[in-house]
C-alpha cells in the first residue's frame, strides 16, 4: 500500500510562503521551486534499494552501498519541468523522461501529445513530478501510461496537493507513494487548489496574465 508523506520542515514552510505570495516574480518563483525540489529529493529517495559494494580507498578497502537501480525523473509537461533541476542536483546520475499531456476539449480527459523515455526505464525507479495535484486526473493518467509500458517502481512527487487529488491517486494507484510539500484544504468550483499558489506553469514561465 502506497503512503502519503507531507513535509513539515521549517525550511519547506518558509519556501512555500514565498511561492504562494502573488507578489513573487517569475525569477524568484522559479528559483524557489528549484530549491523545493532539492529539499524533497532526500525524503523521496530515502527508501531506494541499495546493494553492497567494495571500494578501494587511499588506505584500504571499504564496504559501501550504492543505488541498486537507475533513477529516472519524469516531469509532466509543462510545470513539472520546474522541479527537474532541483532533483537532478541531488541525483546527478538520474536520467530524465518527459510526458506531455493536454486536455481533450470534447471528452475533457487528458491525452498524451509527447512521450519520451530512456531505454532503461522499465528497470528503473521512476519519480513522476508535477507540482500541482488538484483533481489527480493528469497524474493518474501519467501513472497508468508508465505502468502500460511495464514500469512497476513509481513514486509521485508534487509541491501542493488537494485532498481530492490524493484520494484519486490512492484509489487508482494504491501502490504508488505520494510526496507533497503541502496538502491544502480543497478545490474551488473551477478546480484550483485552495489556498494554493495559482497556475504553477504560468508563474514558472511568465505567462501569467
Amino acid at each position: 500500500m502506497g503512503k502519503v508523506f507531507v513535509f513539515e520542515h521549517p525550511l519547506m514552510h518558509h519556501k512555500l510562503s514565498i511561492i504562494r505570495d502573488e507578489q513573487t516574480n517569475t525569477k524568484l518563483f522559479r528559483e524557489v521551486i528549484d530549491e523545493i525540489g532539492m529539499l524533497m529529493a532526500y525524503e523521496v529517495t530515502k527508501n531506494l534499494p541499495t546493494e553492497n559494494v567494495i571500494v578501494k580507498t587511499p588506505i584500504t578497502e571499504a564496504k559501501c552501498k550504492k543505488l541498486k537501480k537507475d533513477v529516472v525523473i519524469v516531469p509532466i509537461l509543462r510545470a513539472g519541468i520546474g522541479m527537474v533541476d532541483g532533483l537532478t542536483a541531488v541525483i546527478p546520475q538520474a536520467k530524465v523522461g518527459h510526458i506531455g499531456l493536454a486536455r481533450d476539449e470534447k471528452t475533457l480527459q487528458p491525452q498524451e501529445y509527447y512521450v519520451k523515455f530512456p531505454d532503461s526505464i522499465t528497470e528503473s525507479t521512476v519519480i513522476l513530478v508535477d507540482p500541482m495535484l488538484a483533481t489527480g486526473g493528469s497524474v493518474s493518467y501519467a501513472i497508468k501510461l508508465l505502468k502500460n509500458r511495464g514500469i512497476k517502481d513509481i513514486i509521485y512527487a508534487g509541491i501542493v496537493g488537494a485532498p481530492e487529488g490524493v484520494k484519486r491517486i490512492k484509489k487508482d494507484h494504491p501502490d504508488v507513494d505520494i510526496y507533497l510539500a503541502a496538502l491544502d484544504d480543497k478545490l474551488n468550483e473551477v478546480g484550483y487548489i485552495v489556498p494554493g499558489l495559482g497556475d504553477c506553469g504560468d508563474r514558472l514561465f511568465g505567462t501569467k496574465k
